[in-house]
């Protein structure tokens, strides 16, 4: 059955299946296409009649993960200039304001669409929650730092598609004064970005961080990657030079670049830039409730596919732990507790908690308003996977059949329905179930079987890197990659 509603640009035309109505590929501003390229995001234009909001929408172009994270982690490409689309999915029969979850998708800044499968709302608004999910620009067209364009446009995009949530929603049931913003990896980073944002401020009133934490680099470094495209493009590293390059040729160019780069090996990549207008160096103290966390293994999605964590040897390891001027009695800290652990899991679990859980419990540390973390623990067989970077998706969507990829198959229900359940209570009332942040550093573990609050986990390791004036890691390991 169809359904109808109507948003200030004109009305659009939905599906309800199973109770659900699903509105796809409704676009939030105008095309970044022809004059609207390497510009901020322009207003999307009004139509006449109905609009059919039936299938996905363009995704921003992209190029494929590298092998073999391509067979873990599948993309869609949708061809197509309208780029700049969101879907929505709702309870057919609405009985009042409900609560709103707003998904930014990962990727490194460079990669992802809410096509993918693993996205599907279905269950949120099964269970009360407008599930909101939004594409935005990526790569250098999203984030390359030019001296003739603004900067942070995906970050920009995103901010576009929360002003649309906060006017048409209501359209749709969902309740604009009850916004929950939700990203994994580069989609947490830019959720971090937003709540410090000026242009971002009343927007969201929540937010949940999964995999992901503050980072934002200078401009001067983060034009160090349009500077080697320009290079390899013979051409200036200026919007205008970019804009005039066939988008084909410019993604060749951003391949050679970035495309090797991973967070724990480090590489050129991109980032979100702080600058005086949009991203202050210096934020202001958030005050948004906020659920946070990490997955125990995050490391092992980059490590063990590509067997990177079996050639790291015992030398490796220490021109790292030199490299970022780390001591070796922190080496020898893990490695107590976890014997005859090869180096590169060493390095890896390390890196885990240089990149993640550290800043998180940072994060967690110097804010004022309530804040819950947790931390994902179960193991997945796949490739020896573990609790990896990722894994932890499927399971917050309850959406275990399209995230087989990673879990395989059989990843246990009840902890989807554990997991899932803890988020929907989070965008409805501001608390997933369990103890806020305090002295006591209250952690839910997700596991199967074994869900439950832990104190203060792996403090001794943990303490390391909190007690650590500088946060030095891998250029562009913060971005993440899915």
């Amino acid at each position: 059955m169809d359904i109808i509603a109507i948003t200030r640009q004109g009305k659009v035309r939905g599906r309800v299946r199973d109770a659900v109505a699903a509105f796809l590929g409704i676009p939030y501003a105008a095309a970044p296409f022809g004059i609207h390229r390497f510009r901020a995001p322009a207003p999307a234009e009004p139509w006449e009649g109905v609009r059919d909001a039936l299938e996905y929408g363009p995704t921003a172009p992209q190029r494929p993960y590298r092998p073999p994270l391509d067979e873990l982690i599948p993309e869609v490409d949708i061809p197509g200039e309208e780029c700049l689309n969101l879907n929505v999915w709702t309870p057919e029969a609405v009985g009042g304001a409900l609560p709103v979850l707003v998904w930014i998708h990962g990727g490194s800044l460079r990669n992802g669409s809410t096509a993918m499968p693993l996205y599907d709302g279905r269950a949120f608004a099964r269970d009360g929650v407008v599930l909101v999910s939004v594409n935005y620009r990526l790569g250098v067209e999203g984030f390359g730092v030019f001296p003739d364009a603004p900067d942070n446009r995906g970050l920009l995009d995103q901010i576009a598609a929360l002003t649309w949530v906060r006017d048409n929603i209501a359209a749709f049931g969902g309740d604009p004064g009850c916004v929950t913003v939700c990203g994994e990896s580069a989609g947490a980073i830019s959720i971090a970005a937003l709540m410090a944002a000026p242009r971002a401020a009343g927007l969201f009133h929540r937010a949940i961080l999964q995999s992901g934490a503050p980072h934002k680099v200078p401009r001067s470094q983060g034009a160090r990657t349009v500077r080697a495209m320009a290079k390899a493009l013979h051409v200036p590293a200026t919007a205008e030079a970019f804009a005039a390059v066939d988008r084909e040729r410019l993604l060749d160019a951003q391949t050679e670049v970035v495309g090797k780069a991973d967070p724990i090996s480090g590489g050129p990549g991109f980032h979100i830039v702080a600058d005086d207008g949009m991203m202050p160096a210096d934020p202001p103290q958030p005050t948004v409730d906020l659920l946070l966390g990490c997955n125990r293994e995050e490391y092992r999605l980059w490590s063990v596919p590509s067997g990177m964590v079996d050639r790291i040897s015992r030398l490796t390891l220490r021109l790292a732990l030199l490299k970022f001027r780390i001591p070796g009695r922190v080496a020898r800290l893990y490695r107590a507790a976890r014997p005859g652990a090869k180096p590169g899991v060493i390095l890896g679990e390390m890196a885990t908690d240089l990149l993640l859980r550290g800043p998180l419990n940072r994060l967690a540390d110097s804010r004022p308003a309530r804040t819950f973390l947790y931390e994902f623990a179960w193991r997945s067989p796949v490739w020896e996977l573990g609790a990896c970077h990722a894994l932890e998706i499927g399971f917050v969507f309850d959406n275990l059949r399209h995230g087989e990829t990673l879990s395989g198959p059989g990843a246990p229900q009840p902890l989807a329905d554990t997991m899932h359940r803890a988020w929907v209570a989070f965008a409805a009332t501001g608390d997933p179930g369990w103890p806020g942040w305090d002295a006591r550093r209250p952690v839910m573990v997700f596991d199967h079987p074994g869900t439950g609050v832990v104190l203060a986990p792996r403090q001794e390791e943990l303490q390391v890197w909190l007690s650590r004036s500088d946060q030095a890691g891998p250029e562009g390991g913060a971005d993440g990659a899915t």
